[in-house]
């Protein structure tokens, strides 16, 4: 397989979906290599030291692969060369632009607080692509889903819900805009509702933090489109997965 280089935006080379699958043979495939400059040799040394990367320049050099393998939220597979293959498919893109080789896991918690016409939906402004998201982020070594949950919430937000238990949605592959065919995002996605909302502070990776109208999330689009944002489009599903729950409907 021929690597062509773009930046980290690169919507990479056009897949068709006969072709999505990694068993089905597509001659001349030449995914887009989306690596940045600090995940390649020369600066992968500073990002290891930063805490957010490890330190394998290419898939390769990673020795655990069965035990990443075993733990990982949705089944992979490496190809002859042992790199790993992104579960959906080819994306038109390789390299990575995510701290691991692999799945990386993240948490998600959605936050919904009131009823009715006065319910509400916590959302920040991320750091990275400016879109309004779900608080969240990765799941740090040696770290808990459940952990990480409480964490990546109280850093972003300054929200403290240790003590509240959340409902886990679900545990599946996030359409992040920084997957390629070698790196992915695959979330545990869990719902805390509150009878009230409550004060929040951004902080971490986001630049704002809201608490937004919330009926349904078309709505949601619209009225975070009204105020000059865009909502992330990876999470408007589980958004609606997490309105249905509080619904009765899911």
């Amino acid at each position: 397989m021929t690597r062509t280089f773009g930046s980290v935006d690169h919507p990479g080379v056009s897949v068709p979906e006969s072709a999505r699958s990694w068993s089905v043979p597509f001659e001349g495939y030449q995914p887009v290599d989306i690596t940045p400059p600090e995940l390649r040799p020369d600066g992968l040394a500073r990002s290891v030291a930063e805490g957010w990367a490890e330190p394998y320049a290419t898939p390769a050099e990673v020795t655990d692969w069965a035990q990443r393998q075993a733990e990982a939220l949705l089944p992979f597979e490496l190809d002859h060369e042992g790199w790993p293959l992104n579960p959906i498919g080819r994306t038109g893109r390789c390299g990575r632009n995510l701290g691991k080789w692999g799945e990386n896991a993240a948490a998600d918690p959605i936050v919904i607080a009131g009823t009715g016409s006065s319910r509400r939906v916590l959302l920040i402004q991320r750091r990275d692509c400016g879109d309004w998201a779900i608080p969240g982020g990765m799941v740090d070594p040696g770290e808990t889903a459940p952990a990480a949950l409480v964490r990546e919430l109280r850093e972003e937000t300054s929200v403290d819900l240790t003590e509240v238990i959340p409902s886990v949605l679900t545990r599946t592959y996030v359409a992040d805009w920084r997957a390629t065919d070698h790196a992915w995002v695959c979330s545990t996605v869990a719902l805390y509702t509150l009878s009230e909302q409550v004060t929040a502070i951004a902080g971490d990776d986001a630049d704002a933090v809201r608490w937004w109208p919330f009926s349904d999330v078309p709505q949601l689009a619209a009225a975070v489109a009204a105020g000059g944002g865009r909502l992330y489009s990876a999470h408007g599903p589980l958004l609606a997965l997490a309105l249905g729950r509080v619904d009765g409907v899911a």
